[in-house]
């Protein structure tokens, strides 16, 4: 597959680059707490969710590299709905209101961290992940912006992450790999489950499987987003060096 279904997105100083083999790199400048940094490719910006291409069964692999172990922020490359856009089709985007999420993919997070709703999950590092939930109209959803406030207050925060995690169904592991060194990623994605190599050998299987359509992305951030076992929230950006994500030998699938 040519790379002409891929748009990138940047922040200013952050680059996409195309390689002569077909390939990609992705670059962060360092910087500090006070600016987004964002280098990403993606395919579904133009689209409204229900335009997505990816729908199950497919096998999704590449070929990554980063530049070092040491790293601020969030990275990765997969399937996901995009569910915390709110976009109003400004700039050539299609016109989005945020959903619950839906994803399979290879993601980095650092600490601070945390993006499980399982407390027998990991919520940092390097993971291979999976959400699932229900279709739920984005109007059904807005009554739930009334209770943001209750996140300040960590009894009810943690009331609300409780009822978030049954309605949204998680699972990843955390992999014992150096993503500095060039690996082979596979995503196998079928209704039921989807299974993560890498190598070419399975590191992770699981049965909480996310529901298409999904957009393909691959990205590099300074984020971070927490809401842990003890109820406490926050978000923010985090200063860090530059960094360079490097893709080669992209293939998205579908299968028979």
């Amino acid at each position: 597959m040519g790379s002409g279904w891929l748009r990138p997105r940047t922040s200013p100083a952050a680059s996409v680059t195309s390689t002569p083999g077909g390939g990609f790199v992705l670059q962060l400048p360092a910087g500090d707490s006070r600016a987004f940094r964002l280098a990403q490719l993606d395919d579904y910006m133009e689209l409204p969710r229900r335009g997505f291409r990816w729908n199950p069964p497919l096998t999704l692999s590449l070929r990554a590299r980063l530049s070092a172990q040491a790293y601020s922020g969030t990275w990765g490359f997969g399937l996901w709905n995009d569910p915390f856009s709110l976009s109003l089709g400004a700039q050539g985007t299609a016109r989005r209101l945020p959903v619950l999420p839906n994803a399979a993919w290879f993601f980095f997070a650092s600490v601070p961290n945390h993006l499980s709703l399982r407390d027998d999950r990991p919520g940092s590092g390097f993971l291979a992940a999976t959400f699932s939930a229900a279709r739920v109209p984005s109007p059904l959803l807005a009554p739930g912006l009334l209770a943001l406030p209750l996140l300040a207050w960590k009894p009810s925060s943690n009331l609300l992450r409780r009822r978030a995690a049954r309605a949204v169904r998680g699972d990843a592991r955390r992999l014992a790999v150096d993503p500095s060194q060039w690996l082979e990623y596979r995503l196998r994605w079928s209704p039921a489950q989807v299974g993560f190599d890498v190598g070419r050998e399975p590191v992770f299987e699981t049965d909480v499987a996310p529901r298409g359509p999904l957009g393909f992305v691959i990205w590099m951030d300074n984020q971070f987003a927490a809401w842990r076992p003890d109820g406490s929230a926050a978000t923010g950006l985090l200063a860090g060096p530059p960094a360079t994500l490097e893709i080669e030998d992209l293939q998205v699938r579908r299968e028979a």
